[in-house]
């Protein structure tokens, strides 16, 4: 047996050591809806929408090292995807604000266009366009 879904996506947790920086990013370079804020055992915790997910930024109480930054460098979760309808807008978007691209927009596969940037912390995020 495994697990029931109660809702139709997956949410993420990441501890960010600038929460300002973050917030910058993810709101109001691509756009995800504040949908509020509280205090967590381990620090303070900004929830973020996008569609029926959440991203939830930690400002942690103790901002722990940064791990090996890079898409191939470690083991792990190593990126986020959003599955957007407007790719040309959110690229150009952040390459108005200098975010760094770990990938630049391109086409994988005839009708899948991809683009990964990095987040404040380096975390790579991806874009996905499906025509």
């Amino acid at each position: 047996m495994g697990m029931t879904p109660a809702k139709n996506c997956v949410d993420i947790g990441i501890l960010v050591e600038d929460i300002k920086k973050s917030l910058v990013f993810y709101q109001d370079i691509l756009g995800l809806k504040k949908i509020g804020e509280m205090p967590i055992p381990f620090g303070h915790m900004h929830r973020l929408g996008f569609g029926e997910s959440f991203v939830k930024l930690i400002d942690p109480k103790t901002v722990p090292p940064a791990g090996t930054l890079g898409l191939t460098k470690a083991l792990g979760f190593r990126y986020l995807t959003f599955q957007i309808s407007n790719i040309d807008e959110v690229c150009a978007a952040c390459q108005q604000a200098g975010v760094e691209f770990e990938m630049p927009k391109q086409e994988l596969m005839p009708g899948v266009t991809i683009a990964m940037v990095r987040d404040p912390d380096g975390n790579v995020v991806e874009f996905v366009q499906r025509a």
